[in-house]
């Protein structure tokens, strides 16, 4: 199930950028994307190691390949109900920096090219929408995709309670 975003960035790299190209991926009913300059790989849901003291979504951390890596259930980091892993639950590693990542999703779906015209500001926050994590919203057909931030989606306090560095340390 492991994919290797390498190859697929060298490719694109040679036509133009990484830039508008994201994974998408499902949580619930919501699709969401993820710029893929910032993925390292995809893995089947594995072992968690429980870490004590973290907050709920923070699941514990996995060996992977040596690397020692935090996991979040996107879908508690999200305020959603919490569901049963399955063959179909996957482990997004993103990386930003020394920083690394795995990220829980329902299911990954594919890689879509968004054009920048495309690509709307999420709504304002007095609007009762929560858009901390959302670095804006994608037109793709009839369809809308929350693309995500991922370094604010990282860079927090709740890190440094598991040797992940803060962006400020």
């Amino acid at each position: 199930m492991a994919e290797n975003f390498e190859e697929i960035k060298e490719e694109f790299k040679e036509e133009d950028t990484l830039h508008g190209r994201f994974l998408t991926f499902t949580l619930v009913d919501d699709v969401y994307g993820l710029p893929i300059e910032y993925i390292v790989e995809i893995i089947g849901i594995q072992s968690i190691t429980i870490v004590p003291n973290v907050p709920d979504y923070i699941k514990g951390i996995i060996n992977l390949r040596g690397k020692i890596i935090p996991v979040i259930d996107v879908r508690l980091k999200f305020g959603k109900a919490p569901a049963e892993y399955n063959d179909r639950t996957c482990v997004i590693v993103i990386e930003i920096g020394d920083i690394s990542v795995g990220l829980i999703v329902d299911n990954v779906d594919e890689v879509l090219t968004i054009e920048d015209e495309n690509i709307a500001a999420p709504p304002a926050n007095r609007m009762g929408f929560e858009n901390r994590y959302i670095m804006g919203i994608g037109k793709i057909g009839g369809k809308v995709q929350l693309l995500l931030d991922c370094q604010k989606l990282l860079l927090g306090d709740e890190f440094s309670n598991i040797g992940v560095p803060d962006e400020d340390a």
